[in-house]
């Protein structure tokens, strides 16, 4: 492993120290900001009722992606075969791109009777766009140089959607898929605090909640630790993907 590779765990190894250190000769309450040692003897002894919830922030998280994933590459094609389709409909995905869904997910939880169903579509409301954009651009993207040379050669539309458009717009989908990754999540666990569910069927928001009321500030740390692993382990996880799928071909992904 390269050195630049150890870099990023040795600032974070760094910033944990300088914040152990910070609270120890400062001697700041556990109330006020506790000590990662003390996050970290939470998490574990809290881990049993955390890992439920975290396994249901999981399920909305990657339920929502998966949704926009399908939705935004399914739309993405008939955008890049009807540019009057995209002109008609586009402006409608940017408005729900842009709107906070702090704002809507009120209404969502309003009109969706399943408190479940209304997490999964604030979750997918925010991962949506991403995935679109990208993937209308990589498919708009191929060489017009190859399109000619697939139309000289009587290529079918199988083909060339086939060999030409699909790896063309496959490194902007996996860009997208970087992006929504992170929003879904964050759709997910602000939807789950504008609707303050308790209970077992709940997730991490949740438990950071009900810590909060109860003055529990390592709880909420050690909650919110877990979704910041969440994040980082999902980020991870598409660039693997990624290198895996167009480390070989792609300059995006050649050192």
């Amino acid at each position: 492993m390269s050195a630049n590779r150890w870099l990023p765990l040795l600032t974070m190894v760094a910033l944990l120290i300088g914040w152990e250190a910070l609270v120890r000769l400062a001697e700041i309450p556990h109330y006020t900001l506790p000590a990662p040692s003390l996050v970290a003897r939470t998490l574990w002894q809290n881990f049993p009722s955390l890992a439920t919830s975290w396994w249901f922030t999981l399920k909305i998280t990657f339920g929502g992606l998966a949704l926009a994933a399908v939705g935004g590459v399914l739309i993405a094609a008939v955008f890049a075969l009807s540019r009057r389709v995209e002109a008609a409909l586009f402006p409608l995905a940017v408005v729900l791109q842009v709107t906070p869904i702090v704002a809507i997910a009120p209404l969502i939880l309003i009109y969706v009777e399943s408190t479940t169903a209304a997490l999964l579509l604030c979750a997918w409301v925010v991962a949506f766009f991403p995935i679109l954009s990208n993937t209308v651009l990589g498919l708009r993207a191929a060489d017009p140089n190859l399109r000619d040379l697939f139309r000289l050669y009587g290529a079918t539309p199988w083909q060339r959607l086939r060999l030409l458009l699909v790896p063309s717009a496959l490194p902007y989908f996996i860009g997208g898929l970087k992006i929504s990754g992170g929003l879904s999540l964050i759709g997910a666990v602000t939807a789950e605090m504008v609707a303050g569910v308790a209970g077992r069927e709940t997730g991490l928001a949740s438990r950071i909640l009900e810590a909060s009321f109860r003055s529990e500030t390592p709880k909420m740390f050690a909650a919110l630790a877990l979704l910041m692993i969440t994040g980082v382990l999902i980020f991870w996880a598409f660039n693997a993907l990624s290198r895996a799928l167009i480390g070989r071909w792609h300059a995006s992904e050649i050192n």
